[in-house]
């Protein structure tokens, strides 16, 4: 991770809105913020006018009163924000979580192209595929609440700020303490989490895609040690319409937005204007 010296510790962000242009609608996975979009939104912000909030039940973002955190119930909370920002429709771009948020947004008529990084979702129900998603995200539960409970230690050790660059990375060095800290703080802060993990193992996932009207791109990750694109990303990439754009992001992690913001950035954008339709390498 790039960056030695001590930094203010980032604070939580309800939303980032920026720039002019194009209504664009920027998604963060699970246990993360808007914070992880910061760089590419900037970027981004030169030629479209960049929504990206905190999801509910994470980090700056609100709780649901009744606790049910699902991408449904998620997609629900983030078209009221577009309503009120008067945006009937939106080109979206989501990762992870938020890529399966943008699915959901797309079949609601929301979605004018979708950009899926790395999208949860993926997996048949029941499935083994399934079984394994919820056990990379099980873990997080009471390790979230030992850090929670250490006050400012997480964020302060290197440690935990490798550890957690390197579960969502490929190159850690390329990675700013700021934006690290940021994805601690995010982590620990997350009372959707348990209702995510539950939601992954009995809820079910992504209603078939062949017959998806929406212009999509998907982006998988070569080095996703979150969601490994030969298991998670089968399913993109053999029921998405031939139309979809399947795209392969060499050396990169999960969250390519902390490692390669321009790469990201270009490709949302190029999406937003054109359309492809076969899977190249990056």
């Amino acid at each position: 991770m790039s960056g030695t010296s001590a930094t203010t510790a980032p604070e939580p962000v309800t939303a980032l809105h920026l720039g002019s242009g194009a209504p664009l609608l920027l998604l963060h996975g699970v246990l993360l913020s808007p914070h992880c979009w910061e760089q590419t939104a900037d970027l981004l912000a030169a030629r479209c006018e960049v929504f990206a909030p905190a999801l509910a039940g994470h980090w700056g973002g609100p709780e649901l009163p009744d606790g049910h955190y699902s991408a449904a119930t998620l997609a629900d909370r983030v078209e009221a924000q577009l309503d009120d920002l008067g945006w009937r429709t939106c080109h979206i771009a989501g990762n992870s979580l938020g890529g399966w948020v943008g699915f959901e947004l797309a079949r609601r008529g929301r979605a004018r192209t979708l950009t899926a990084i790395a999208p949860a979702g993926g997996w048949k129900t029941p499935s083994a595929t399934q079984v394994l998603a919820a056990a990379k995200i099980a873990p997080m539960i009471p390790i979230a609440e030992i850090l929670r409970q250490l006050g400012g230690f997480p964020v302060e050790s290197r440690i935990v700020r490798w550890a957690m660059a390197h579960l969502l990375t490929k190159n850690t060095r390329a990675v700013s303490r700021a934006d690290i800290e940021a994805v601690v703080l995010a982590a620990i802060h997350c009372p959707a989490l348990a209702a995510l993990t539950a939601g992954t193992l009995r809820g079910p996932s992504l209603a078939d895609m062949s017959d998806l009207t929406t212009p999509v791109r998907v982006i998988l990750a070569d080095s996703d040690r979150v969601l490994p694109a030969p298991v998670h990303g089968r399913r993109f990439l053999r029921e998405l319409p031939e139309s979809a754009d399947r795209i392969m992001l060499n050396r990169a992690g999960h969250v390519p937005m902390l490692e390669a913001p321009e790469r990201v950035a270009n490709l949302i954008a190029e999406h937003v204007y054109a359309s492809r339709d076969h899977l190249r390498a990056v």
